[in-house]
């Protein structure tokens, strides 16, 4: 009799734990929506020192002496009695596109004269690593000044050292390969100069030998790598407000930043005044990482090209210059050149200048953006100019519109409003708000317009503070939330065709703007908690959307809870993710119809944590990030237990 009542007493407790599990159900042969290949991609702008003093592997400040302050991060060295002098030469009549070369001195027959060179907050030196030093040079005096090249650790002792003697009279590249014997995070260049005389210098340059594909003055392979480890779907460039510039004449202009390195005009980086709180006087853009890496990097990573070019208007934060309408031919031609150096074959104009650059086959660009984060009438009168010529010889291409910087108001109503009525491609819409915001906004495509223009979330982050603030960080709560809202996006995979977190990349000692994707110093990098979750779905997007409900309604906020459904017809499976928001654990249930059945076990992802102002760290760099396990599946059913703050993937196999 007690045994009796004993078990009783057990069934009825599994009952009622049964009963508290929530109950999910998926008709995984109802599909919704087809879930665009290039659904998460990459956004890239050059702030944060994301370009030059990141990922463009180049560690010499002011190599060409192209800054304002043209010997800016160089500094005149002197030892064993040596002496000389540095004059700044501007030739700007001859070569305007790399205005200024060095004219140096040697006045003493004994000891050394030279120049030291900071780095981008000091240069990042491995034990082991071969460097490349290359320097344009041609001797004026009646014999050869030597150089002697060392590099030299954050207490002045030598860690790598070479000669190079440069003999022409006219402008010649020299270059000496040699081995660091230390690990530094901050090295200073040395370029000390012996024997009586004079000699002409410009490009001074130093590079490590692996760079990503080890090509030659290429870049830094642990941070590409990190956006390869994402397998993005897109990799949109050069930004951005770099797009637009404070003012016209420091826009970005994609031809100048093409061809030999020499000829690429440096122009100062927008970002270096911009933010009261972080001034960086000496941020410039040497365009080293120009529109030609950007092609390559996207075909290497498997990522499809979306330029993003000047559309006439600057800044509209900043000056908000315009060009007139009669004087807007230029700027149209150079989306036409673009889309022919893209894809144009060898007998065109640009396709033959992509070859000669050594890239005969076409990068198969298929989108293009006309401005930025532009709003008002002007904007949508130069779009209308825009629209009409690159249609009119590429109907093919896609064109990605603007619709503001906010995700409402009055900006973003106009525009939504006018280009949806003339039929646009794409609207880019931008969101930098709260998680709170993120959280409430899950749904924020369910009810728009299906046969309308198809969306990018362009740029997106939630700001733990307030948008713009220097204290936001990198907190679990915004990634959490980000992958809340994220869900609402792949939901409504018919609608949302793209989507990219924003900004990419950021120094730890150089930043301008927080939170950012990936943090860096200059010999090791991390992804943030925010990195991980679009990672995840990059990697688990599967290929047709199938309803995921809760009581009859998508599970977008019902009791902290977000979550979305895939078929992956790739791997014969399905994917569940599951957002649990709140502090409370989850007990799931997961009821699946329309399909013959899964195998015993599924793999889980999860990541979490239980601090939700947790962040990553370069001491760190993996605190928060993907745990892998195994829960069991009866049939059709699974049951899945949510700890609290917790992103979960599921990936079933059919049978």
């Amino acid at each position: 009799m007690l045994r009796k009542a004993f078990l009783m007493l057990c069934a009825a407790g599994a009952l009622s734990a049964n009963s508290a599990r929530a109950q999910y159900t998926i008709a995984a042969d109802k599909v919704k929506a087809q879930i665009s290949p290039n659904m998460y991609g990459i956004f890239f702008e050059d702030i944060n020192l994301a370009a030059d003093g990141g990922v463009y592997a180049e560690l010499v400040k002011n190599r060409s002496f192209e800054f304002n302050m043209p010997l800016m991060g160089w500094d005149e060295q002197k030892k064993d009695g040596g002496d000389g002098r540095v004059e700044v030469i501007n030739r700007a009549a001859d070569r305007p596109e790399n205005a200024h070369f060095i004219k140096v001195y040697i006045d003493s027959a004994g000891g050394s004269f030279g120049l030291s060179n900071e780095g981008f907050r000091g240069m990042g030196i491995k034990e082991g690593e071969e460097y490349s030093f290359s320097v344009m040079a041609k001797q004026e005096g009646e014999q050869n000044v030597k150089l002697n090249i060392e590099l030299h650790d954050d207490k002045n002792a030598i860690i790598g050292k070479a000669e190079l003697t440069p003999t022409d009279k006219e402008w010649n590249r020299y270059s000496v390969k040699f081995k660091a014997t230390a690990t530094v995070q901050k090295a200073q260049l040395y370029v000390w100069m012996s024997g009586k005389g004079i000699i002409d210098m410009d490009m001074v340059s130093l590079f490590p030998e692996h760079t990503w594909k080890n090509r030659p003055g290429g870049l830094r392979a642990d941070l590409v790598q990190k956006l390869a480890d994402m397998k993005p779907g897109f990799l949109r460039f050069p930004g951005g407000c770099i797009v637009e510039g404070r003012e016209l004449n420091t826009r970005y202009q994609w031809k100048k930043t093409i061809g030999a390195v020499d000829q690429r005009t440096n122009i100062i980086n927008r970002w270096n005044t911009e933010f009261s709180h972080r001034p960086t006087p000496d941020y410039y853009q040497t365009f080293g990482l120009g529109f030609m890496e950007y092609f390559m990097t996207a075909e290497d990573i498997g990522a499809s090209p979306l330029p993003i070019l000047n559309c006439g208007m600057a800044c509209e934060f900043n000056t908000g210059e315009l060009v007139p309408m009669d004087k807007l031919d230029p700027y149209i031609q150079d989306a036409l050149d673009l889309i022919e150096f893209a894809n144009g074959d060898v007998n065109t104009k640009w396709g033959k200048l992509r070859t000669d650059l050594g890239h005969p086959a076409p990068f198969h660009l298929k989108m293009l953006g006309v401005g930025n984060e532009q709003w008002g009438p002007q904007y949508i009168e130069r779009w209308k100019a825009f629209t009409k010529a690159i249609k009119g010889k590429y109907p093919d291409v896609k064109i990605v519109s603007a619709v503001g910087p906010f995700p409402g108001g009055k900006e973003f109503d106009l525009l939504n409003k006018t280009f949806r009525a003339l039929g646009a491609d794409i609207l880019d819409e931008h969101y930098y708000a709260s998680p709170k915001w993120f959280l409430e906004h899950a749904k924020r495509y369910d009810n728009y317009d299906r046969k309308g223009p198809k969306i990018f979330a362009g740029e997106y982050a939630a700001q733990n503070v307030v948008t713009g603030s220097p204290k936001n960080k990198n907190t679990w709560e915004c990634a959490l939330a980000e992958a809340a809202f994220m869900t609402g996006l792949e939901r409504n995979a018919d609608v949302v065709r793209m989507a990219s977190y924003a900004p990419l990349f950021a120094h730890v000692e150089g930043w301008q703007w927080t939170p950012d994707l990936i943090w860096f110093d200059n010999l090791n990098s991390y992804g943030s908690p925010n990195y991980y979750v679009q990672q995840l779905f990059s990697l688990n997007k599967g290929t047709d959307v199938v309803p995921l409900l809760l009581n009859n309604e998508a599970v977008a906020g019902q009791d902290g809870c977000f979550a979305t459904a895939s078929l992956d017809k790739n791997t014969n499976g399905l994917v569940i993710k599951f957002i649990n928001s709140t502090a409370s654990a989850k007990s799931t249930s997961f009821k699946i119809t329309g399909s013959k059945g899964y195998q015993k076990q599924a793999s889980v992802i999860t990541l979490r944590s239980n601090d939700k102002d947790a962040v990553n760290s370069l001491e760190t760099p993996t605190a928060i990030s993907p745990k892998n396990s195994t829960v069991n599946v009866s049939g059709n059913t699974l049951k899945l237990d949510v700890e609290p703050y917790t992103f979960k993937i599921v990936r079933l196999k059919n049978k």
